[in-house]
C-alpha cells in the first residue's frame, strides 16, 4: 500500500499554502500573526496564532504532527532539524547540516524542557 503523503493547507481569504511537513523547520510567533520558515529559507508570513497552526498540525497530520513541538509561548519547532541546544545562552540551532541553519532563541525553562525529552528519548 502507497502512504499517503500528508501536507499542512493554511488558508487565508486570498490563498491557500500546501506543504509538506518536513520543508517546515519552524513556526515563529509575530503578535496576531506567525512566520513560518521553509528549508529553502522562504519566509511566509500566516495571520494565524501559533496555537491556531498547533491545532491545525494536529487536525491535519494526525501521527505525523508528532515531527512539531511546541517551545515556549513562541515557537513550534519541527524536531528532526533540531541540531544544537545551548540551555543558558537561550539558543537553539535548527539545521540539516546540508542547506540550512537557523538560529532562534527560546527562554531557559524551554530548552532545558526541550534537552530532558531528548535526553529521555536517546536512552
Amino acid at each position: 500500500m502507497i502512504q499517503q503523503v500528508k501536507y499542512l493547507i493554511v488558508t487565508t481569504s486570498n490563498d491557500l499554502v500546501r506543504i509538506a511537513p518536513n520543508c517546515i523547520v519552524y513556526v515563529a510567533s509575530d503578535g496576531n500573526y506567525s512566520t513560518l520558515v521553509q528549508t529553502d529559507g522562504e519566509m511566509r508570513m500566516l495571520s494565524y496564532q501559533l496555537g491556531q497552526i498547533e491545532k491545525m498540525i494536529a487536525t491535519q497530520l494526525g501521527a505525523e504532527g508528532n515531527m512539531f513541538i511546541r517551545i515556549g509561548k513562541s515557537l513550534i519547532i519541527n524536531r528532526s532539524y533540531i541540531y544544537y541546544i545551548n540551555v543558558p545562552k537561550q539558543k537553539l540551532i535548527l539545521s540539516d547540516i546540508a542547506t540550512f541553519n537557523h538560529t532562534v532563541v527560546a527562554s531557559k525553562e524551554a530548552l532545558k524542557q526541550l534537552k530532558e525529552l531528548l535526553e529521555k528519548e536517546a536512552k
